[in-house]
């Protein structure tokens, strides 16, 4: 079909009311009315559903949309009957969430030729019927929406996207149009092998949003964390991604106990109620979306000021399409993401029961979410070049780590090092292998290649193999290696890194950040520290002339009581007293790791000082913060407290709760540190001996820095077993730290 410039922008502006194209948008079109396979590589808010829908309304025929989420169907049918407001029937989608009347609707409306575009699920496209349906009519083109959904290295894999080019050869070939926001060169080259579209002509936009700040803080406290935040952002619209339903639940609950209105969304709840909430929080009704990854694909909503992980992706690609879900009115928004250690460890464990080959690609995946968490490069930098594109400037202005840039080292021969092991070796490995060899941290791999007997091995030895991956993924960042397509992950060296390893000049590279509390147990371990950095519109340091006093009152008190600083109040408590300026105990209570009892046992040379010091200096306090709890956790406490007074077994607590012992004992932990006090020694007395009741006892008493339970299993060795140390730390904390 021929069309011209101008009548094509008349289309434009009758159908959508734009005067004119953004970026590729025209040229796309006119490939796709041309009758050519297209593919479409364009970040979130480029405008990537017009290349299919004006072509839809334009050429004759229905246009076949294949989309994985009927939420989105449901909001680009909408969205669509709109802008086209004089025939309903011009949109329509089919899949599970239609009843038979409707179905046949449909149908009518297809088989009528009025509908110009059939938004179906690829499920919906295999069934027989659906294939019968589209036989009988004309298929302008079809497109693919969403898809890296085709690409098991996609962060979304859908094994029903593979059959796509099957049903296509079974309906009648026709034009297709692939689109995506997110895909390495890996996953194009799949994509476009898959659907047998080779020869697509590529358009592909810069993945950059200038307009979007990333950062990366350390989990600590985050509930606290978030709603400090958006209550600094009132009226503005957000998403907070969780990766369990539970924890979508939770937050959610958590959110408008606070005062902040939000709703949960996640598969686990009715349809009506997930299409209730999506509209709801569209209509400006909720504030923020507590939602697992499958919100927000394509919904039209271009005033989302900030995206929140609660939990950190699984991949950079989901990564890159969740906060693209932000600022897409151009307009500056906050990607703010949650980090920890712990976090990737339990993603890791959840892959245990996949295929084995899918349990790679998952690692290898989780593992450069790990290293854009850990990098102290410019964010956005990095984010770029994993999608094959670079960024001109050093500093982008605009992430955590361009704001707070860390110190740099000249690299040469730190890279030198790294080049020399990659050419050294006939065959190519991965990042990990590399930064172990290099560490000289042996393990069944490296021996089974005799990784372990050559002449670099260890030679690196000074640093961890966290600071090898860090060299090495800078050396990509820097194209001086480079990663193989077909054996994603493999490396090589460039010939410009060839180049540097023959003339070697000076680069400036710089370490991992260090996050707190890598792997441990204790939520609330006392060391800590607060969440640091200050982002963007968000948080920030507390009265470093105040925290030095408290630090101070604090040393000298724990001197009169004999006891160790940390068991008055942790570094957390005491910076969050130089934020909040609590004037009483009560106030006291809402500060990190401060109980009630805890509060009256040791807190009031605390809020004298720090009241004296506001009056003196004339300080204006901010308004009291305290995070409230949702009521079902107080009804687990109550339940277990109760018990205990009883004299009640653990094991029959655990029970009668449906939990495992390490679980109670993860309640009874956070019972006890919000200040609670649980007499356990009627269960100590039959489960420990009294010797060791003594030596774990003293060690807290006279050895310990903190009352973390990973720091004491190491100190007190392995004569000791995790339960009894637990247990005993809880008697300690209820008899002398609160």
């Amino acid at each position: 079909m021929d069309i011209d410039s101008l009548t094509l922008r008349a289309k434009l502006k009758h159908f959508f009311g734009f005067d004119s194209f953004k970026g590729d948008q025209e040229r796309i079109i006119r490939n796709l009315i041309e009758g050519k396979d297209t593919f479409v590589l364009m970040p979130t808010g480029g405008g990537k559903s017009l290349c299919f829908q004006l072509p839809a309304l334009v050429l004759p025929g229905t246009a076949v949309v294949i989309s994985p989420l009927i939420a989105l169907m449901k909001n680009q049918v909408d969205v669509i009957r709109g802008f086209v407001s004089e025939e309903t029937g011009i949109a329509h989608f089919l899949n599970s969430s239609l009843g038979k009347a409707q179905i046949q609707e449909v149908r009518g409306d297809v088989l009528s030729g009025v509908t110009k575009l059939l938004y179906v699920a690829p499920e919906s496209l295999t069934k027989e019927e659906n294939v019968e349906l589209l036989r009988e009519v004309k298929v302008s083109f079809y497109a693919v929406d969403e898809a890296h959904c085709i690409s098991e290295w996609g962060h979304d894999f859908r094994p029903e996207y593979r059959r796509i080019r099957n049903i296509i050869q079974e309906i009648g070939r026709a034009p297709i149009i692939a689109l995506t926001a997110t895909a390495t060169p890996k996953v194009q080259s799949d994509i476009q092998k898959n659907l047998g579209i080779l020869d697509a002509t590529v358009f592909k936009s810069s993945f950059n949003r200038p307009n979007l700040f990333y950062g990366i803080r350390d989990k600590v406290e985050p509930e606290k964390d978030m709603i400090r935040y958006i209550k600094q952002h009132p009226g503005c619209s957000g998403i907070i991604y969780c990766l369990s339903r539970k924890k979508v639940e939770e937050i959610a609950n958590l959110l408008n106990i606070n005062g902040i209105k939000a709703l949960p969304y996640h598969a686990g709840l009715d349809a009506k109620v997930r299409a209730e909430n999506q509209d709801r929080f569209l209509m400006e009704d909720v504030d923020v979306i507590v939602a697992t990854i499958a919100f927000g694909m394509g919904i039209d909503k271009p005033d989302v000021r900030f995206v929140i992980h609660y939990d950190i992706p699984k991949s950079i690609e989901g990564y890159y399409q969740e906060t693209g879900r932000a600022g897409r009115d151009d307009k500056p928004s906050d990607c703010i993401t949650y980090y920890s250690y712990k976090d990737i460890q339990k993603l890791e464990k959840f892959m245990q029961g996949k295929p084995v080959a899918e349990q790679e690609i998952g690692r290898q995946l989780l593992m450069e979410t790990v290293a854009y968490a850990e990098s102290n490069q410019c964010r956005r930098k990095l984010l770029l070049n994993y999608f094959g594109e670079d960024y001109p400037a050093d500093n982008c202005g605009a992430c955590d780590n361009c704001l707070n840039p860390r110190k740099t080292f000249d690299g040469r021969k730190e890279m030198m090092l790294v080049i020399r092991l990659i050419l050294s070796l006939p065959e190519h490995f991965k990042i990990d292998h590399l930064s172990h060899i290099l560490a000289g941290d042996s393990n069944a791999m490296i021996k089974s290649y005799h990784h372990d007997k050559l002449p670099v091995f260890g030679a690196g030895r000074d640093h961890t193999d966290r600071f090898w991956s860090a060299v090495i993924h800078q050396g990509l960042v820097m194209h001086l290696l480079e990663k193989e397509i077909e054996t994603y992950g493999l490396l090589y060296v460039t010939e410009k890194g060839k180049e540097f390893y023959r003339h070697p000049y000076e680069i400036r590279l710089v370490e991992d950040r260090v996050f707190q509390g890598r792997g441990s147990d204790d939520e609330d371990d006392e060391e800590t520290a607060a969440v640091g950095a200050a982002m963007r519109g968000g948080g920030g340091g507390g009265d470093a002339q105040l925290l030095a006093m408290l630090k101070d009152l604090r040393r000298d008190l724990a001197h009169k009581l004999g006891l160790q600083p940390w068991i008055l109040f942790g570094d957390p408590a005491l910076e969050d007293m130089s934020i909040l300026y609590p004037v009483t105990l009560e106030e006291l209570h809402g500060c990190q790791g401060v109980g009630e009892g805890k509060a009256k046992k040791f807190g009031g040379p605390f809020v004298d000082l720090i009241r004296k010091y506001v009056e003196d200096n004339e300080i204006e306090r901010p308004e009291d913060f305290v995070v409230k709890s949702a009521p079902s956790k107080a009804a687990s406490k109550i339940f277990i407290i109760s018990s205990v007074d009883r004299r009640l077994s653990l094991d029959d607590i655990a029970e009668a709760r449906g939990m495992e012992m390490s679980e109670l004992m993860d309640e009874i932990e956070a019972i006890v540190s919000s200040g609670t006090k649980l007499d356990l020694n009627y269960y100590i007395r039959q489960e420990v001996d009294e010797d060791v009741v003594d030596d774990i006892f003293a060690y807290f008493r006279d050895e310990a820095t903190s009352d973390s339970v990973e720091a004491a299993i190491e100190a007190l060795g392995p004569d000791y077993e995790e339960m009894e140390i637990r247990l005993v730390r809880i008697k300690f904390l209820c008899e002398v730290a609160s």
